[in-house]
């Protein structure tokens, strides 16, 4: 009898030790706000003091002061804009926002950081975990273990290129509602800026859009960051979940809901994203279509990157866990194959490199890489209008994947 009542105040304890740690998490992680906006999806975007985010957490940034604006931008950015609208190209991009957005924006001098509630972090193995990638999530081409790709269940349908010094990538990412079969998995398209071997040490930028029921609790498309410098071990998160990322833009909130999104046979929709390295000051820069420049990644935060990046890569991600024995039919892309093409499977287009000049380049040597092509696939291809582009994505599980 003892023991079992020593056992149920063990178990309690427990859950109250448990309890105590995932409060302090969201003590930590939720800034006080100066204004707060509930948005349609149920997200709470609180409105914070730029200089109160969780980037200055970090004990390197006790003193830093905000850069407001980049001292350059790639050249050949706006090239695209420079045409004239009879000459657009037709098919493409309608504009885009974050759903919070019909209910009030946030004010000069804050940033909108998605607030964490207690059933995100409860959602994760550890509160230690929550907002972070599993080890070994990055694809690596050509890999000489194949076994070593599928470890992780991550699978892939990527163009990259490797070889050269980058100091940045731009996209214009076709943008969907991939169906996710199991809460654990994921599905997302994204760019890699990557440095360092895929070892220990691998050092990564990311950015795209995502679908994560595990990491927001839902199946909305999501517009999301990533880095780490350690290859997803103990350094990086996901948008604003631990400190690094620095955010000056008062408009678009990291991790909240991308609307409208595309539809089959039907209104296509897309997001540009250019990540690239100020040569000047040295950090890694983000922006969001034309208009927003969303902050910067610290050049000290990582070690290869810190000089620039040996790899690109451009492309989407699942998560597979095989449930019941079988591949998951969590979508990629559009959930359709590439031979598709336009309005039923998901692209990037105007795929483009920054050199060590500072100007953004059509990508040379483009390769394409996937695990398992009857389960998603790739197809690149260039034109006029698109540049350097590709298709991508599949259902995963169908007759030829079972």
């Amino acid at each position: 009898m003892l023991s079992l009542i020593s056992l149920s105040c063990g178990a309690r304890l427990s859950v109250s030790r448990q309890k105590l740690q995932v409060q302090n998490h969201l003590n930590r992680l939720n800034k006080p706000a100066v204004k707060t906006i509930q948005s349609p999806d149920g997200d709470i975007i609180d409105c914070v003091h730029l200089a109160r985010q969780p980037a200055f957490d970090h004990p390197f940034l006790k003193d830093h002061k905000i850069q407001m604006r980049p001292s350059y931008h790639p050249e050949g950015l706006f090239d695209e804009n420079k045409v004239s609208d009879t000459e657009k190209p037709k098919k493409g991009s309608n504009p885009i926002t974050q759903l919070w957005h019909m209910n009030g924006k946030c004010p000069e001098g804050t940033i909108p950081i998605r607030r964490t509630k207690e059933e995100d972090v409860l959602r994760a193995s550890s509160v230690k975990s929550y907002g972070r990638k599993k080890h070994r999530a990055t694809p690596q081409p050509r890999s000489a273990d194949p076994d070593l790709v599928n470890e992780s269940g991550h699978q892939h349908a990527i163009a990259y290129v490797e070889g050269g010094k980058y100091y940045g990538a731009k996209a214009t990412i076709n943008v969907w509602e991939p169906k996710i079969q199991q809460p654990n998995e994921f599905s997302l398209s994204q760019l890699w800026i990557l440095g360092g071997s895929f070892g220990e040490d691998l050092n990564s930028i990311e950015a795209g859009w995502q679908v994560s029921p595990d990491l927001y609790g839902d199946n909305n498309t999501r517009l999301f960051t990533y880095w780490t410098s350690d290859a997803y071990q103990a350094t990086g998160c996901y948008n604003l979940l631990c400190s690094g990322f620095i955010q000056i833009n008062s408009e678009i909130a990291m991790g909240a809901s991308i609307s409208p999104v595309s539809a089959y046979r039907n209104s296509q929709y897309d997001i540009s994203i250019l990540v690239w390295k100020d040569p000047k000051e040295g950090h890694w820069w983000m922006q969001f279509g034309n208009d927003y420049v969303l902050g910067y990644w610290p050049s000290f935060l990582f070690s290869y990157l810190a000089d620039s990046a040996s790899m690109i890569e451009w492309g989407g991600e699942v998560v597979n866990s095989e449930p019941d024995g079988h591949h998951t039919s969590t979508q990629m892309g559009s959930g359709r194959f590439p031979e598709e093409g336009f309005g039923k499977s998901s692209y990037f287009r105007n795929i483009q490199v920054v050199d060590d000049s500072n100007n953004l380049k059509a990508p040379k040597g483009l390769g394409t890489f996937t695990e398992q092509s009857n389960c998603y696939d790739v197809q690149t291809g260039s034109n006029g209008d698109w540049g350097h582009y590709f298709y991508y994505g599949g259902p995963g599980k169908n007759p030829n994947c079972p």
